[in-house]
């Protein structure tokens, strides 16, 4: 095709020169060619010549990033390289942290360079484990590594919690940990958490000890004691999503708060809602209203759980992420009025990813031969695994049908929501002796095929 579209374009325009362009870093004329030699007279030949031999840099780059460089210690540098190998980073690895930061080449390699990477190593870092980190923040390899971790491990942090708050905040080990973390550490024990709460609390969300502790932090507990009252609540709200101690409080979770109330929800449901999903409070003020408001047209009483989780879902999913969840459902001939009945039914049933429900909807139509209009009354069907509990479990039923054990029409709901022992005694312990086969279909050894006999609700 693109041989085709050139040979349409006309002669002069195919000859015509190409311009300068302003955007080049530099002018084509300066640039040497590949294979000259370097100038063993010229510093920057040379830092050129080694970024791309050593480095793997392209010549241009090389260009670029020798401009940021004075190498004088080229046996340093090239120790430099040799430890990143050392420790599982491919060439492309090194040339990608290069381009990332140039300075790194000559940073002091047995004070700082060797030290931290024994400390990396340490928490498991290597590869494109430590390739991964590195690319989030490479300064943090000229950090004081140890320090920072001994300072968390000495605060009750586990070498697994240190690792994941480092993949997650590698900047955290420019820090003083001392000066800045500590008074924070302080002030959560102060609230009423544990060591071992603190400790998953920043390990989980490690950018909130980079946040301010009296213009954040503060501020924010100050305001959520005051809406959620006791420090009990405070603290349920606090170890259900400790991301709220980042929120903007005055801009976004007040006024959804606000809303919530204006519209006759009980402080026990937003409590809920927090508990529940507590992202759902933490978006826009005007796009939580229009939910707000989506939910009342819906008829759901703003006096039941199921109020609260209608907002979760609607939270949950962009107005397109929406669209594309109902054109799902209505792939297999659902109209948009049992669509919204079954919402009505199960607000979390939109909570799932498209793909889910095209998977879900096509085993009970297809598999099970059920009608749509059946999933759409109970749709509580949606809520269970397909892989761990109800394949395996329709697995056990073919069994026991095909030996012609079970001959009664069995409904779908109640096989599916029976509890795991109650379906053990009655369907897999009682047949296991007379048929083995149950115990590897329950255990999802056998394919499921169809049932033999057609399943009620």
């Amino acid at each position: 095709m693109l041989h085709f579209i050139c040979s349409k374009l006309p002669q002069k325009l195919r000859h015509r020169p190409s311009k300068p362009s302003h955007a080049n870093f530099f002018s084509t004329s300066s640039l040497k060619p590949t294979s000259e030699l370097p100038n063993p007279k010229d510093p920057q030949s040379l830092i050129v010549s080694f970024l791309q031999n050593s480095c793997g840099l392209s010549f241009e780059s090389a260009i670029l990033y020798s401009k940021k460089l004075n190498i004088e210690n080229v046996k340093n540098t090239n120790s430099v390289l040799d430890l990143l190998r050392n420790h599982g980073l491919t060439q492309t690895h090194i040339r990608n942290l290069i381009r990332i930061r140039p300075p790194l080449l000559s940073a002091d390699l047995e004070n700082t360079l060797m030290p931290n990477m024994k400390v990396f190593e340490s928490l498991g870092f290597s590869g494109s484990g430590l390739a991964s980190m590195l690319s989030k923040y490479p300064a943090v390899l000229e950090s004081d590594a140890h320090a920072a971790v001994e300072f968390f491990r000495a605060h009750g942090f586990s070498d697994e919690q240190i690792t994941t708050l480092t993949m997650k905040r590698p900047s955290l080990y420019m820090y003083n940990a001392d000066k800045i973390f500590k008074p924070k550490l302080v002030f959560f024990k102060s609230l009423g958490l544990s060591d071992l709460e603190i400790a998953q609390l920043l390990s989980s969300e490690p950018y909130i000890l980079s946040r301010s502790l009296e213009k954040q932090i503060i501020p924010c507990v100050q305001e959520l004691k005051r809406v959620f009252g006791t420090d009990v609540n405070f603290l349920k709200v606090i170890k259900a999503c400790y991301l709220i101690l980042e929120s903007n409080m005055v801009h976004m979770l007040q006024p959804n708060i606000d809303t919530l109330k204006s519209h006759g929800v009980p402080q026990s449901l937003v409590l809920k809602l927090f508990f529940i999903r507590p992202m759902s409070l933490l978006i826009c003020s005007n796009r939580f209203s229009e939910i707000v408001s989506e939910v009342m047209k819906l008829g759901f009483d703003p006096n039941y759980l199921s109020f609260v989780l209608a907002i979760r879902s609607m939270a949950l999913n962009s107005t397109t992420l929406w669209e594309q969840k109902v054109k799902a459902f209505r792939s297999f001939g659902l109209s948009e009025d049992e669509i919204c009945s079954a919402f009505k039914r199960q607000p979390l049933c939109m909570t799932h990813s498209e793909k889910k429900i095209k998977k879900m909807m096509g085993f009970f139509v297809n598999k099970l031969k059920m009608k749509p209009s059946m999933i759409s009354k109970s749709p509580n069907l949606l809520q269970y695994s397909l892989e761990k509990r109800i394949i395996p479990r329709c697995s056990v039923l073919q069994v026991l049908m095909l030996k012609g054990l079970i001959k009664d029409n069995i409904g779908i709901l109640y096989m599916v929501a029976m509890a795991e022992k109650e379906f053990m005694v009655k369907f897999v312990s009682k047949y296991q002796n007379e048929v083995p086969d149950v115990v590897r279909a329950h255990q999802g050894k056998i394919e499921f095929q169809g049932l033999p006999i057609a399943m009620k609700m």
